[in-house]
């Protein structure tokens, strides 16, 4: 009886006595390849995450495209199998259409319109995505997207005759490449590779730090300097898993993950002309746009407009968005 008693006290105690928090698992993808900038400053935030939490929470990274495009990061979010993305013109319209007004060609010409803008209308988008289900953690950009080509671009009418890639499942996007008078190819950002190699592509438009990673500047060789729109994007958790954190660790998390994203924005700024320096000493040919030329991809980008606004990009925060940038051009 005696141990009966004993055991009977010693599982009552351990009943008690209080259970270390459940670890939690954050799965995240991104396209960006391990090695870049981008996947150095993930697993700085994981490092991170896991310090402050003593371990609670734990950041699994899916590099290089390994979970899909990023249109299949947000279906897989949405159904449980990833916690969370690094999410860009391909996958945040998925989410919020309202996105793409920050992704429009020839909208911004400098850094600092872009952030001018971007932190004047990130707090509308934040609550348009959190009604949608997600959280925005981090806002970064991933650098200008050039134009890399098999033949050389200058003007319009260089890139015209050439086939394109368009994000897959953009549709208006793509009609609208049309109106303007390309020829785009919708594709999975994955697919960027073989159909360059395949010639079933002929140019892509993307920053230069991921030509390099990916090398694809080894099958598309020229590159024009225009400026056509900086890659917007951020990182993005869902609601459900966001809210399993604990409580009182989600500001340090927020804190540390808005640490990365500043890490990721100073580095790729700094590193994407480096980027074309060192494609350069590996055979790729920049040619240069003149002001005057710059005017007229402004107007061929204009003539895409009418096919988006108050279609796929509501007309409201179009017009919110080109405010602001005036607004920010006429205080200079």
């Amino acid at each position: 009886m005696r141990r009966l008693a004993a055991c009977l006290g010693l599982a009552a105690a351990l009943a008690l006595a209080p259970h270390p928090a459940a670890a939690e698992t954050i799965k995240l993808a991104t396209l960006a390849p391990a090695g870049s900038p981008w996947h150095d400053a993930l697993l700085d935030m994981g490092e991170a995450w896991k310090d402050l939490s003593g371990g609670r929470v734990t950041l699994k990274i899916y590099a290089g495209g390994v979970a899909g495009d990023e249109s299949d990061m947000v279906r897989k979010m949405r159904i449980g199998q990833l916690q969370a993305a690094t999410l860009s013109a391909g996958g945040l319209p998925d989410i919020a259409p309202e996105f793409r007004a920050l992704q429009l060609p020839m909208m911004f010409r400098s850094y600092e319109e872009l952030d001018y803008v971007r932190d004047r209308i990130a707090p509308r988008l934040e609550r348009i995505l959190e009604e949608r289900g997600f959280k925005v953690l981090i806002w970064g950009d991933a650098g200008w997207l050039y134009f890399f080509s098999k033949q050389p671009v200058v003007r319009p009418e260089d890139l015209m005759p050439q086939r394109l890639f368009a994000w897959f499942g953009n549709t208006a996007f793509v009609e609208a490449w049309k109106d303007a008078g390309f020829k785009p190819i919708s594709l999975a950002a994955t697919d960027i590779h073989t159909g360059l190699q395949s010639g079933l592509v002929e140019a892509v438009a993307v920053p230069a730090l991921i030509a390099l990673s990916h090398q694809w500047f080894a099958q598309a060789n020229h590159m024009a300097d225009l400026k056509w729109v900086p890659l917007v994007g951020a990182i993005v958790v869902t609601n459900k898993s966001w809210q399993q954190l604990p409580e009182d660790l989600r500001p340090k998390l927020l804190d540390a993950a808005a640490e990365a994203g500043r890490r990721m924005r100073r580095e790729v700024r700094a590193f994407s002309d480096e980027a074309v320096t060192v494609m350069q000493e590996y055979g790729l040919q920049v040619h240069h746009v003149p002001p005057e030329i710059v005017t007229e991809w402004e107007e061929r980008a204009r003539v895409a407009y009418a096919g988006l606004i108050g279609k796929v990009v509501p007309a409201d925060i179009f017009a919110e968005v080109e405010h602001l940038r005036d607004e920010y051009r006429h205080s200079q």
